[in-house]
């Protein structure tokens, strides 16, 4: 489970042996929720601040997701993708 961003305390991952639709992993002291590319929670729990700061980003990188996404279900490892900063 490659983490592909860290930013603020919180940690991106995407699996690599994941299923559709195409999501990604945040956690945060013990949160988790999953994502897709459009910043919407899909399930799981996060602190107000931190689930507003991983819809941004997930809004700036909608197109590097696609394409970790797409790496990683071809069994390569996806690539970093910038913090929020």
């Amino acid at each position: 489970m490659p983490t592909i961003s860290v930013f603020y305390g919180i940690r991106i991952r995407l699996f690599t042996s994941e299923h559709n639709p195409p999501h990604f992993h945040a956690s945060y002291q013990g949160h988790k929720a999953t994502y897709d590319f459009e910043g919407n929670k899909r399930e799981g729990d996060m602190p107000n601040k931190q689930d507003a700061l991983i819809r941004a980003w997930a809004l700036l990188h909608s197109e590097d997701l696609q394409v970790g996404w797409d790496m990683a279900q071809e069994g390569e490892t996806p690539h970093k993708i910038d913090p929020l900063r």
